[in-house]
């Protein structure tokens, strides 16, 4: 289980693109001059799933071996990048402390926000590494498992939407091709990797391109994904 990336966001409720405040990324299990691409795909992904995560929603894009999670609660957004194998009540779960942790740290100043920020916050990383493998997170802090379990056992019932592609997530007319033209987030050079991998029919590292079927494993129970949401009971 390995998790890549931690963002914190600022969506706006007028539609324009949301505004970074904090993030954490652990991307040397890639190439090393792969790493800035891969970074910047990251950030362009992490804006395009959050700006399309309604307040209150939490959602699954299912993206080559790695799912792009995100949750807004109000305006404040947190995504994380985990691979496959991490459980998804689990990554919810880490995503909702991350929010709180956020409020505790910074209050509401972050409605304030009206450019990308990195705001200097120990936490996010030492979550990045701390629950990596989530599984062995008693190991660390029994009083920080009770509370995620907690948190965990509240997500049951809820209603997690899961996208079997980025391209699923997009409003309709909307293109990816597009997208990555414009985008802030990508340099010349990576939008020409995106490009190429595309035109030879290869997997972009980050930015999948292949469809994979959608499915959480829960408690020894597997849910299809069919109409594009599934119940985490």
């Amino acid at each position: 289980m390995k998790i890549t990336a931690l963002l914190v966001l600022k969506c706006n409720p007028d539609g324009s693109d949301p505004v970074f405040l904090a993030n954490a990324l652990d991307v040397s299990h890639f190439g090393y001059f792969q790493r800035s691409s891969v970074k910047e795909f990251i950030f362009f992904v992490g804006r395009t799933v959050a700006k399309r995560t309604p307040p209150s929603q939490r959602q699954s894009v299912q993206h080559e071996e790695y799912k792009v999670h995100s949750y807004n609660r109000d305006g404040l957004c947190a995504v994380g990048f985990m691979d496959d194998n991490y459980p998804v009540r689990s990554a919810f779960s880490l995503l909702n402390q991350v929010l709180d942790e956020y409020q505790k740290a910074f209050g509401e100043s972050w409605r304030a926000a009206q450019a990308d920020g990195n705001q200097p916050w120990p936490y996010l990383n030492d979550a990045l590494t701390k629950f990596q493998a989530c599984a062995f997170f008693y190991l660390y802090d029994p009083a920080e498992a009770d509370k995620l379990l907690k948190i965990q056992r509240e997500l049951d019932e809820t209603k997690i939407i899961l996208h079997k592609t980025i391209d699923s997530v997009l409003a309709r007319g909307e293109k990816l091709d597009s997208l990555v033209e414009k985008s802030s987030d990508l340099s010349a050079a990576s939008q020409m990797f995106y490009k190429q991998a595309k035109k030879t029919n290869q997997c972009c590292t980050i930015l999948g391109i292949r469809l994979f079927p959608c499915r959480v494993v829960l408690g020894g129970s597997i849910f299809e994904e069919s109409e594009d949401i599934c119940d985490l009971v």
